[in-house]
Parts: structure tokens; C-alpha cells; sequence
């Protein structure tokens, strides 16, 4: 997902996201996916760092917390933008391959 993003490829982050993702403030798939292109289409360039994560597996589901520096900008050398997130994310096994099925973020 950091790939795509990093490429601006929003359908390929997307393809990631479960049919019944649901984010903050129950935002639902369909809007994310328009989050994410309109980070894709307001920065040249988009850069991902995060810090290290806590992964608990329980069966077919996961829960992964981390941390994110998240830049955009022009493409220039340094970013014109940035945030820092405390990120919480919650995975569903579907059909062998692992699926985004909800996030939690806060600003730092």
C-alpha cells in the first residue's frame, strides 16, 4: 500500500481496502478511496515513513498500531507538506490475501 501510494497509484492501494472498510467518522470505502486520490492529485510526490508497529494476529483477523510521517509536495527536493498519525488498523484474512477492514488515526 506504501508502494502504491508512493507511485500514485490509488487503485492499487485500493485494492488492498476490504469492500466494508469503514475509517474515523464512518467514512466507508468509496470515500477513501476519494481521500486517497485527492492526495494523489494534490501532491506530485507523497512520502511515507512509519515508525515501528505492534501486530497481534488472532485466527483469520489482525490488529496493527503504528506511527506515520506522512509529506507532499512538488516533487522538489523537500517536501512542502507533512503530518505526523497515530494509526490504528484492523486486517481481515479474505481468500488468502490480507484486507484493510477498518482505521483509526490521530493527529500527533
Amino acid at each position: 500500500m506504501q508502494q502504491a501510494l508512493e507511485e500514485r497509484a490509488p487503485a492499487r492501494f485500493m485494492e488492498h481496502v476490504s469492500g466494508d472498510f469503514v475509517g474515523n467518522g464512518g467514512i466507508d470505502r468509496d470515500a477513501l478511496q476519494q481521500m486517497v486520490r485527492a492526495q494523489v492529485l494534490a501532491n506530485q510526490r507523497v512520502g511515507l515513513t512509519f515508525g515501528p508497529a505492534e501486530v497481534e494476529v488472532q485466527g483469520s483477523s489482525a490488529t496493527i498500531r503504528f506511527s506515520a510521517l506522512a509529506t507532499g509536495g512538488s516533487g522538489r527536493f523537500l517536501p512542502e507538506r507533512g503530518g505526523a498519525w497515530d494509526v490504528t488498523t484492523g486486517w481481515r484474512e479474505e481468500g488468502g490475501d490480507w484486507r484493510l477492514l477498518h482505521a483509526s488515526w490521530e493527529r500527533r
